[in-house]
């Protein structure tokens, strides 16, 4: 026996211990399986090879049917079958003992079904895409159950949890925790009803003992703080303000009648309140969603190369007909012209009938495969020695860690209105010598301003930056990065060497527009904790002494795409047509570039509890920036495509990996597992935010080529997984003289609504309609 022979052999030998096994895992599971009719004239056979055979000319004609499956790694699966994925009713045991019975669409768990773990925790329930989405009920192998519903595999909207020590909550849910209003009782009959968040008592509620005794005010982390009353089941009771710190806790007791406990110490409550523990219950140990299927291919199936339409674009529709009726004997098409009149009016009478029945789009020419773009390199320019801004970064440098270093922290969020004035600001001198206060340097004299300081000083708190790390990304022994060019305005744009924090020159005017709404800005972004609108953490000046001086006036802001993953396309929107197109050629566009409205070729579907948020947060922004007379923002949108071949090409929802090519660990992506992985681990759920690291679907669109300035093109169907960062920039142009000339002269020349110079009013209102349209709920 020849080498080759003794391999073959071996394989084979493999093969059949797995399927052997496996049947046996699956009968011991789910009892004897009938499986149909292999073909409508052919007796049932049971042989692996008439199976793979007879499944592979179902799969070419596209027929649903009833199929059993031994999957190459072990896998088995028994339902309906369609075009080498289980769809419809069927059952699918794993390998290490995951089972789920239910409903499929085109190899994912998709409607009602029932989902098993080795521990022997079940849910039951709707599931969409591969997760546990809608009403469902999850019992976990200890006893927690979890009735209610569901987002993504986590408890979202309202459910009632009951845990295995006896505990019971029966209240809201948002992204896996307690949120908003609900009732948890103790097992000894102690309850608290009222606001939570972030799986924590925070707000206002009432605390009840069984004794009778109650607390009710305001919470914070699961104690009281704030004002409240306590009130014993006796009648008398203790008014007050609650804190942890004695220093800070104040109040008055009233005893009932002549009788009381005038001993009693309010820091007893909390002694007692540390013994009631919120329980966090069981975590999932693998999630559906991250249970991949063994894709079933004959080996028989050829995968033919795709014809190219006279445009040069791929026709996808009209291909893969044609390779399921498996016509052809070969790859390069030859025997197609021995084909008579009659086989080619059957062929086109079957092309028409599964047309017809929803098989097949359309015969027109499908757009060209998606590709990942062509990275593009790290962002800007080294500012090191003998750079023409080298003094002026240092300058930056030396002013922000003074003036960060040096201030107190901040003790409340509550401001007095002269900390917003416009004539609040510290000037500070920089000798290169030194001073008392200031440390000698090597550049030249200057003088350091810092506008509004404690308000900016607040507005980092508010956005949990700490001033430690804030100063590290700043003035670090990493010096910044210019951007290659300066923006629209003529500003000049720096990066920090982490990417966290964006430098921006200004000019005089928009700082006026900065301070002038700064009050409005922080009632706002303290109001609405996902607002969309750019982060801005200081605003200073740096005026250079000597005969010119020259004063450079900059914004330090957050930088939207600082993010742990890779941003693969880049979009400008405001909803407005003129002039809104790269002016790239295709072969320098890449990851880097910004497109603009024009070159949008997306619609963006969020989950139903994300979009519902969405609309709220962007009619709340642009209410808050029309009051403030301002216009011509936009929303900055990045990409991160989840699933592509090593080739780069991107994969559609649904679709499979091509024949021969493989996952790579290092391609740019983020796998339905990494996300799966965010989402269920609770220290990283930070990160998930309305527009930060949002999971999403992004539809392709095509624009129709008779209408030149169409803004949002026809949905194709074709879907990809996504990941999404998005916010509101450049909010500092209000409507002044300037931009009223720039409408009304570029009015006589072009439709007045496709300008993006426009009233405030009507801007928000045409930016809302677009957003709203380019943004859809995933149904």
């Amino acid at each position: 026996m020849s080498k080759e022979q003794s391999c073959v052999l071996k394989a084979w030998e493999v093969t059949v211990r797995k399927t052997q096994q496996a049947k046996k895992r699956a009968n011991s599971i789910f009892g004897t399986v009938s499986v149909a009719p292999q073909t409508d004239d052919d007796t049932t056979t049971t042989t692996e090879e008439n199976d793979d055979e007879t499944s592979t000319n179902r799969s070419s004609i596209g027929e649903l049917y009833h199929a059993e499956r031994i999957l190459p790694n072990g896998d088995y699966y028994t339902g309906q079958w369609y075009d080498s994925f289980p769809h419809g009713h069927g059952k699918y045991l794993w390998t290490d003992g995951c089972m789920y019975i239910g409903d499929w669409y085109n190899g994912k768990t998709m409607g009602r079904g029932k989902f098993g773990w080795p521990s022997g925790a079940t849910y039951e329930g709707e599931f969409k895409s591969g997760y546990m989405d809608g009403i469902g009920l999850y019992t976990g192998p200890s006893g927690d159950t979890y009735k209610g519903q569901w987002v993504m595999n986590l408890k979202h909207g309202h459910g009632i949890k009951r845990f295995a020590n006896g505990d019971v909550y029966d209240g809201e849910w948002r992204r896996g925790l307690q949120e908003a209003q609900g009732k948890y009782q103790w097992r000894d009959g102690s309850y608290y009803m009222g606001e939570w968040k972030n799986g924590m008592i925070c707000g206002k509620g009432t605390f009840i003992w069984t004794d009778g005794n109650r607390y009710d005010g305001f919470w914070d982390d699961g104690f009281p703080r704030g004002n409240g009353t306590f009130k014993w089941a006796d009648g008398s009771f203790y008014v007050g303000h609650w804190s942890n710190d004695p220093e800070e806790m104040n109040g008055t007791y009233y005893p009932s009648g002549d009788e009381g406990n005038p001993e009693w110490d309010p820091k007893d409550v909390f002694s007692n309140l540390s013994e009631y523990k919120i329980c966090s219950g069981e975590r999932v140990p693998v999630l559906p969603s991250q249970k991949k299927l063994s894709v079933w291919n004959s080996s028989k199936r050829v995968e033919k190369p795709r014809r190219m339409s006279v445009d040069g674009r791929v026709s996808v529709g009209v291909d893969r007909a044609f390779e399921k009726m498996n016509m052809w004997g070969t790859e390069s098409g030859e025997g197609a012209a021995d084909i008579d009149s009659t086989t080619r009016r059957d062929l086109d009478a079957e092309m028409m009938r599964l047309e017809a029945e929803g098989f097949i789009q359309s015969l027109r020419p499908s757009p060209a495969p998606m590709r990942l773009p062509r990275a593009g390199r790290k962002q800007g320019e080294t500012i090191s020695k003998g750079h023409r801004n080298y003094e002026l970064m240092l300058n930056l440098q030396l002013g922000i860690r003074h003036a960060v270093g040096k201030q107190a922290p901040v003790v409340s969020l509550d401001l007095k209105h002269s900390a917003f004035d416009p004539k609040e600001k510290v000037w500070t001198r920089f000798p290169p010598e030194g001073t008392k206060y200031t440390p000698p340097h090597q550049s030249s004299e200057f003088k350091w301003k810092d506008y509004c300081p404690l308000v900016f000083r607040s507005l980092r708190k508010l956005f949990k930056v700490d001033p430690a790390d804030y100063m590290l990304s700043i003035c670090g022994n990493d010096a910044l990065r210019e951007l290659s060019s300066p923006g629209k305005s003529g500003s000049f744009f720096y990066l920090t060497n982490d990417d966290r924090y964006m430098i921006k020159t200004m000019k005089k005017s928009e700082t006026k527009v900065l301070l002038r709404m700064l009050a409005a800005y922080y009632n706002h972004v303290r109001a609405f904790e996902n607002t969309l609108v750019i982060r801005f953490y200081g605003l200073h000046c740096v005026k250079l002494t000597g005969p010119i001086q020259k004063k450079v006036r900059f914004v330090i802001m957050g930088n939207l795409f600082c993010s742990e993953y890779s941003i693969h396309r880049r979009f400008d929107l405001k909803g407005s047509s003129l002039g809104r197109t790269t002016d790239k050629p295709e072969s320098e566009i890449n990851s880097n570039t910004i497109l603009k409205d024009l070159d949008l070729n997306f619609i963006f579907r969020l989950q139903k509890a994300w979009y519902q948020e969405f609309i709220r947060q962007v009619d709340k922004d642009c209410e808050f920036l029309e009051q403030e007379r301002i216009m011509d923002y936009s929303l900055l949108v990045g990409i991160h495509f989840r699933e592509a071949s090593v080739a780069g090409e991107l994969i559609p929802s649904g679709a499979r990996t091509p024949i021969g090519e493989f996952e790579d660990e290092s391609a740019p992506r983020l796998s339905r597992a990494d996300v799966d992985q965010l989402l269920s681990d609770p220290t990283r759920w930070a990160s998930i935010r309305l527009g930060g690291n949002m999971p999403a679907r992004a539809e392709r669109t095509m624009r129709r080529s008779d209408c030149e300035f169409q803004l949002v093109g026809e949905p194709t169907g074709e879907y990809y997984e996504v990941v999404m960062i998005f916010g509101i920039i450049d909010i500092l142009q209000d409507y002044d003289i300037s931009k009223k000339l720039e409408h009304a002269y570029k009015s006589i020349q072009y439709d007045p609504t496709s300008i993006s110079a426009v009233d405030p009013r009507l801007y928000s209102r045409r930016f809302r309609d677009f957003i709203f349209k380019v943004f859809t709920e995933d149904n």
